[in-house]
């Protein structure tokens, strides 16, 4: 046998050539965006941006007289208006007044303006806020970059001043949930990924045109759905008839369900309690029936409680941790798109038929959104029958087939835009804002306490729904710094831009037969 001979290089100690596997394609398309495909060109218009400029001080030049012609005569001027930002200190010495009263034993000290506490003013806070949250920089170098300009400030400053004593920035961030929530009847909803010192997480995503709310949770499972929509950890349960309609949908054994009807019935429940009775009464239920039984008696909870506004349709994905929580669901035509994008046909005749079909796919998705701008009867029973005629009939391609069966048994979800003509037709909007936090996390990896994690929670909150309100993340971090109140709460603002702009006649009617 012949032995294999040792590279010299080993033998002198070395590691010898690294083993470096070559670069492999496997042959299928790991891009499977359809933004080409959806969207029809539109011409470009380019606008003035000197409209949006603020003129801080004008400065009025001079030529000089000598290379003038004698004749030369003024005509007025031409303005140009340049750009340009101050970076300086604004160290401030400030000598507080203070007072000793004999009688009342007492010493009497002039306190600091609002948001000088802590040794440091309230425009570099906001600013320090803006650039980690609203930027994505780390503190690393936003330590170097205070260095810079000739701010001193301590690590430890830096992580409290990010992530410490937000409360008043929490209370806002709820009222802005509740408007929020309020401003329509439908909402944007997605997840990814989050890591909480070490251990995985979710961020769920739900918001509209007019907000947007991050909101971490340890699992992304129906329950935690349930609780970021009603802003709060400890969900509730009750077992009503709504209790009972969910668990037939659940198929859970009406066993289960006649030994429930036992319980005292219309009584809201704890966690603790819940798990209690089912423990006492239910003792031989099984782990996946107790969970539905827990989601059932949940979701019935939500519906009937009072203290924040329900959500009656979800836009999201078909993730089956979305479903049942509201009256309606409507999916994103754009994520269905994709399940056709990731098909790898190899025979040329099948490539053929799926070009086609995609073809027909995004037309068709152009037709709806021509039908949202102006709905009318004739063309709702047209998309209706022309829906059916797309994803019921056969094309040869098996896969193609399959996938084309398992949209049409989403037809309610995905044609829920007939009824209700302002549904977006995507999920794009909580899709990018999750991106956004995908971004963070790239940035910074994760947050090593519950308190950091909440931190996140409520300032990239409150970045994209000022930013949706077209107000500065930076001056309204000032605003609420310095306690001036220039800027209203964002859910008044919220509340105010909804009156006109978000509540169409369609859910205007059904809100108008709900209250009824």
């Amino acid at each position: 046998m012949r032995r294999r001979r040792t590279p010299p290089e080993r033998l002198q100690g070395e590691k010898g050539k690294p083993d470096i596997k070559a670069n492999k394609t496997s042959g299928f398309k790991k891009d499977h965006s359809s933004e080409k495909e959806r969207f029809t060109p539109s011409k470009h218009t380019k606008s003035s941006k000197n409209a949006l400029i603020k003129i801080d001080r004008k400065w009025i030049l001079e030529y000089p007289e000598s290379e003038l012609p004698a004749d030369a005569e003024f005509k007025g001027y031409e303005e140009v208006i340049v750009q340009d930002i101050l970076l300086k200190t604004d160290n401030v010495l400030f000598l507080k007044p203070k007072f000793y009263s004999l009688s009342s034993g007492k010493t009497y000290l002039t306190p600091l303006p609002a948001g000088y506490d802590g040794e440091f003013g309230p425009g570099i806070k906001a600013l320090v806020i803006s650039l980690y949250y609203g930027s994505n920089m780390t503190q690393g170098k936003l330590l170097e970059f205070l260095e810079d300009i000739g701010i001193s400030m301590s690590a430890g400053y830096l992580s409290n001043l990010l992530i410490k004593n937000h409360d008043d920035f929490k209370s806002e961030l709820n009222e802005v949930y509740i408007s929020g929530l309020e401003s329509t009847t439908w909402h944007h909803l997605d997840q990814t990924g989050a890591r909480v010192k070490g251990i995985n997480h979710t961020t769920n995503v739900i918001c509209n045109p007019l907000y947007t709310v991050y909101s971490t949770t340890l699992k992304k499972d129906r329950l935690s759905v349930l609780s970021v929509l009603q802003n709060k950890q400890e969900l509730d349960f009750i077992l009503n008839e709504l209790t009972y309609e969910l668990l037939d949908a659940l198929n859970i054994p009406n066993k289960w369900s006649n030994q429930l009807r036992l319980l005292p019935q219309e009584t809201v429940f704890t966690e603790s309690e819940f798990n209690c009775l089912l423990d006492t009464y239910l003792n031989k239920l099984g782990s996946q029936n107790r969970t539905r039984l827990l989601e059932a008696a949940a979701i019935a909870f939500y519906h009937q409680q009072t203290d924040i506004p329900i959500v009656q349709t979800l836009v999201c994905d078909d993730a089956p941790q979305f479903k049942l929580l509201t009256n309606n669901l409507a999916l994103c035509w754009v994520h269905e798109g994709r399940h056709y994008k990731k098909l790898t046909p190899f025979v040329a005749c099948h490539q053929k038929i799926l070009d086609d079909f995609l073809s027909e796919f995004w037309d068709y998705y152009r037709e709806l959104l021509a039908y949202r701008d102006s709905p009318n009867l004739n063309q709702k029973l047209w998309l209706q029958s022309r829906f059916w005629e797309i994803f019921s009939t056969e094309s040869g391609y098996k896969q193609l087939d399959e996938r084309k069966q398992l949209t049409a048994a989403k037809v309610s979800e995905l044609l829920l835009v007939l009824e209700y003509p302002e549904l977006p037709l995507h999920n794009n909007p909580a899709e990018l804002a999750a991106r956004t936090m995908v971004q963070r996390r790239n940035i910074s990896y994760a947050t090593q306490t519950s308190e950091g994690t909440k931190a996140w929670d409520i300032f990239m909150s409150l970045v994209a729904t000022t930013r949706k309100l077209g107000i500065s993340f930076f001056k309204f971090m000032q605003d609420r710094i310095r306690a001036k109140s220039d800027i209203p709460s964002l859910g008044t603002i919220i509340r105010n831009k909804s009156l006109t702009t978000y509540q169409p006649l369609s859910w205007q009617e059904e809100l108008f037969c709900m209250s009824g």
